[in-house]
This record gives structure tokens, sequence and C-alpha cells, in this order.
């Protein structure tokens, strides 16, 4: 694939067409990320599926390496924009775009099924499952985005140095949003000092950049928008439909599977941290807790169509629904929905509507300025 628009003129052609404002941090980032486009283009030639005879010494002296970027700020600063224009506008075919849980996830999987293979006796035991899981990604691709990179596990902390020293040494190029310094990563975790030297090499192998804006630009676009919409209809899903268009600030939306204790959460919609799915989805398959603990720590914003009214007829449903609810609020999700009734109508009378009346008010307190105004706990 080869694409002919630059990210800085992408970028600008936002600001030209009034979809974002001009900013002075974001420029100072958008330069950055084209500086980083513009080295990988010689960088590509010894990296990418004709390059593997450079990467074997086999032929002409190799490049150095590009550092990388890890862009941190506060929430709403555009952090996740930027680094979209700068992968979507990249000339790099091996390239990937993945939200950090994501790529934790399958690195445990795939760590978890090496280990498996090595006690069948199909690996040699002396052989580190990173340093291979390393030469894998390699091989798929060595530009690697994520999105939300933030650590609060152990077991993260305990693989994160080990696997990333070998990314590197491999050649692999990384660029991070993060709402944290690096030096505030896994801060107060269970045997921080382990996790140290992972802090040095992302601050020797990374360029650092803070994203200064004083302005978050999803809390100004939210708190204008009308986020508990009745009834459900054609018009209310338009209103959705633009809602999700205007906190993804036009990005290409993407399908997205969710993969939980061998359960698969398909969203057909999903940009910037932002998912649209519909109330069948759900509320009406079999999901319970650990789902909605991963769709919570997954995307900062939930847009949720055609919630019906409920009753003791289907009660099952409705406490599928209560669980949704309260896990996204423990987790300062941002909830816009559209209803068959007003929350407090939903599931008016019968068996389970006292249970439902504090869902009730969460849902009236999810749509208040102070609630929305709470940052993402993405874990």
């Amino acid at each position: 694939m080869f694409v002919t628009t630059q990210p800085i003129d992408a970028y600008n052609a936002l600001i030209n067409k009034g979809t974002i404002q001009p900013d002075p941090a974001q420029q100072i980032a958008m330069d950055r990320l084209q500086s980083l486009h513009e080295e990988l283009e010689g960088y590509s030639l010894q990296m990418g599926q004709t390059g593997w005879r450079s990467r074997l010494n086999l032929r002409g002296r190799k490049k150095e390496r590009p550092k990388g970027l890890y862009l941190w700020g506060d929430v709403g600063r555009g952090k996740s924009m930027l680094m979209e224009l700068f992968y979507t506008n990249s000339n790099v075919d091996e390239r990937k775009h993945i939200h950090f849980h994501a790529f934790m996830q399958e690195v445990h999987r795939r760590v978890h099924s090496y280990r498996e293979a090595q006690k069948a006796g199909q690996v040699s035991a002396q052989k580190d499952p990173l340093q291979g899981l390393a030469r894998i990604i390699v091989d798929q691709a060595w530009l690697l985005c994520f999105d939300e990179f933030h650590v609060t596990d152990i077991t993260d902390a305990m693989i994160l140095g080990r696997l990333f020293e070998s990314l590197i040494n491999e050649g692999v190029v990384i660029v991070a949003t993060s709402n944290r310094p690096p030096h505030d990563l896994y801060k107060d975790g269970l045997q921080r000092e382990l996790f140290l030297p992972f802090i040095d090499l992302i601050e020797d192998k990374m360029d650092v950049l803070e994203l200064t804006s004083p302005t978050d630009y999803r809390l100004e676009r939210i708190r204008a928008m009308d986020t508990f919409i009745t009834p459900n209809g054609a018009e209310a899903n338009a209103k959705l439909e633009k809602c999700f268009q205007e906190l993804s600030i036009g990005a290409e939306p993407e399908p997205i599977n969710l993969f939980v204790q061998g359960r698969e959460i398909e969203f057909p919609k999903t940009a910037e941290g932002v998912a649209m799915t519909n109330f069948t989805t759900l509320c009406d398959q079999p999901l319970g807790p650990a789902d909605y603990l991963a769709i919570a720590a997954r995307f900062h914003t939930v847009i949720l169509m055609d919630i019906p009214r409920m009753g003791p007829e289907n009660r099952d449903v409705a406490k599928r629904f209560l669980t949704l609810v309260e896990t996204l609020y423990e987790a300062k999700v941002n909830f816009i929905c559209s209803a068959e009734a007003p929350a407090e109508k939903l599931y008016p009378e019968g068996d389970g509507s006292f249970e439902f009346e504090r869902t009730v008010s969460r849902l009236m307190e999810m749509q208040s300025p102070d609630y929305i105004a709470l940052p993402h706990m993405a874990s």
C-alpha cells in the first residue's frame, strides 16, 4: 500500500474543514509524528518484506532504528486522533494499531500456548517464549501503535520489560499514547522496583512528549450532546450515529471482537475509544461481569441502541443490563443510549423493579456534567 497524503497534511485538512480547532500543543506533537513518518520511509527498506536480507546483515549497512514516540497527556486532548492520522497515512505496510489492553491479552494467550507446547515436549524448555513471540510479532508488523498504554497488573509488569527489549532488538518501532508519563506507570505497584528498568527502556528508546493542550475536546463535545435519547427508532439512531462521528472525530470506524474467557463479543463499529452497538448484543446473550469489565477497560465511551422496556418476564435480561450499567459507572465510562422510555419507566413495576431503581439512579447520574467530566478508569 502507498499513501500519498502526509500525516501533517491530513491534520491541517481537519483544521481547514473546521472539524478540529488549531491547537499549538497538538501541532508540536503532529510535527514530531510527521518527522517520524519521514524517518520510516528509509528505514522501511530494511524492515519490510523485501528487507529481510538487510536484517540478516547480508547486504548493505543497516539504518539506525528511529526512536518512536511515547505521547502522553490528560484525556480528551487528541492523542489518539493524532496517532490515528499518523497510522492511517503511513506508507509502512507491516504495521499494526491496537489498544494496549487487547495487545496484552493476546500476549498472555500466546505465552500460555507456548508454555503448554513446552510441557508437551513440542518446544525446547530452554527457549524463552517472549523472544519467540517478539520474532512472530516483527514478522507480522514492525511498526506498532498502541492506544491507552497503562500498566496496573503485576503479570503485565513482569512481561513487558523482556518483551519490549526483544521487540526493539528486532528493530520494531513503537508509538504509544498514554494518560500517564513513563515514570508513573505501575505507580505503587507490587514489586515495582523490578519494573523500573522497563521505564528506563522507554525513556532511552522512545521520545517522550507531553501533549499539554488545556482543552478537553472530548468533554466539550459530549457535554453538548443528548446522552439519553427517547424513544427508540430511526431518528434516535441517526442522533446516536452523529454522536459517534463527533466523538471519533471522523476516524474510520472498524469492527472489533473482544474475547473474554472463551466468549466473543462483537462490536460492529468502533473508533477512537468509542464503541457503538445495540442492546441485544450486550444484554440478550449470556454475558457476565467479566465481559462487561473487559468492555469498560477497552472503551471510554459506549453508545447503546434500542434499550427496551423490561419487566419480570425478562428479568434475566434486565439483570444483565443492571450489571452492564454498574460496571460502566464504576469505570467512569461515558454512556450514550437510546431507550424506549425514560430511565424511570424502563422497569416500572413487578418483581425486580426495586433492584432496578439503583440502575435508574446510575443512568441519571451518568448524564450529569460532573460524571461526564470524570476520567475513564481503564482497568
